[in-house]
């Protein structure tokens, strides 16, 4: 912990419990092992997770954490600055390829559409994925959490579900817990409309900052992140341009 840093223990507060350092195989470099700082959390303020995130910290389910890799930094949270972004070419037209797809906004609902989509989503985008596609493991993954969120909802004009999005909000930012979309529609670039259409979203809330999780150098299936620039890296503690 650094000089500038605030006890940890003070920002989870009393419902929550320290797990120690857990070392697994990366998900995102193969052949490394990865080390992650875990806790625990019962609830967590709005403001008091806008602060862990600003720490380095993400949520999976009730599990925050952040990467403490001994020889390895690539783990660098991301964020979007709302005010400045404008989409590319390419995203332009992915917006009006999805013209008639609505956005619904509300409590995370947990159904069996949605584990059914999910199921067929990790099935085809992601085979060789160590993710587990049951429905308790999805309830587990993503409809149990700390702290406030969101489930953005994306259907087409006949009210089929296309794509889901997790949401955890306060009052300076939406942060993408997870997306996941039919694969049989991939033509549509919903995953790429969704960030879009939650980047125009906090920009109508006056949220100045998109958060996108972890960008990892040398991941390609991370590459994609920085296509939605201007955008800041956490690096050493610091919100930082790009280098």
């Amino acid at each position: 912990m650094s000089a500038e840093e605030p006890a940890l223990e003070t920002l989870f507060g009393p419902r929550s419990m320290p797990l120690g350092r857990i070392e697994h195989e990366c998900a995102y470099l193969p052949g490394l092992k990865a080390t992650d700082e875990v806790f625990l959390c019962w609830a967590l303020s709005p403001a008091r997770y806008l602060q862990l995130m600003d720490l380095g910290f993400r949520r999976s389910g009730l599990i925050v954490y952040r990467p403490r890799c001994a020889t390895c930094s690539a783990c660098q949270p991301m964020r979007v600055n709302v005010a400045e972004f404008k989409p590319s070419k390419s995203q332009r037209r992915v917006l009006r390829r999805n013209a008639d797809v609505k956005l619904e906004l509300g409590e995370p609902d947990f159904t069996p559409e949605k584990v059914d989509l999910y199921q067929r989503y990790l099935a085809l985008q992601h085979p060789d994925s160590p993710q587990e596609s049951t429905p308790e493991s999805l309830k587990e993954f993503l409809y149990s959490s700390c702290t406030a969120t969101l489930e953005a909802c994306y259907h087409d004009a006949s009210g089929k579900l296309l794509g889901v999005t997790i949401l955890d909000v306060n009052r300076e930012t939406l942060s993408s817990v997870y997306h996941f979309f039919e694969p049989r529609e991939a033509k549509r670039s919903i995953g790429v409309f969704s960030v879009l259409a939650e980047i125009e979203l906090c920009r109508a809330k006056g949220l100045p900052w998109y958060y996108l999780g972890f960008w990892v150098k040398g991941c390609g299936t991370m590459e994609y992140k920085t296509d939605y620039g201007p955008y800041e890296l956490l690096i050493d503690g610091k919100w930082v341009p790009p280098t």
